[in-house]
């Protein structure tokens, strides 16, 4: 199994709460109406999918386009496109603000890449998946 694979395969399971070590989840329910509910798993599966297409750039050495990914789908600037301000009013504040970290670390992502630079672009792109797992860790809608 290609190390990248087995990055992805783990960044999976953990974003998608499929890999626990206990076996009550001690999460905060965010209680949400189902279709809100259903609004913010479409995102979480879109961001997903984004991380997983940045990397796939990323491995073709195909940094501008991980960039405008990035920027676009999960970035500040993916803001309107996902009805954030519609969603933020449903959350806690700890998780608008882990959700706010994530978009920010996306964006300086996009920064990173358009730069050229392989190394330092994955280490900025750890800051997002960071930001997931942090929020993931800590909240649950079900």
């Amino acid at each position: 199994m290609s190390k990248t694979f087995q990055i992805i395969f783990f960044i999976t399971l953990i974003i998608t709460g499929k890999f626990s070590i206990a076996a009550e989840d001690s999460r905060q329910l965010v209680k949400l109406p189902e279709i809100m509910q259903n609004h913010m798993l479409s995102n979480m599966r879109d961001h997903l999918e984004s991380i997983n297409l940045i990397l796939l750039k990323m491995t073709n050495d195909q940094l501008d386009q991980a960039a405008d990914i990035a920027e676009s789908r999960l970035g500040m600037s993916s803001l309107k496109l996902h009805g954030a301000s519609h969603m933020a009013g449903f959350m806690p504040e700890a998780m608008r603000h882990a959700g706010t970290r994530m978009h920010k670390a996306a964006s300086r992502f996009a920064i990173k890449a358009q730069e050229g630079e392989t190394l330092p672009a994955y280490k900025a792109l750890t800051e997002i998946t960071s930001a997931c797992v942090a929020c993931h860790a800590a909240y649950r809608i079900r």
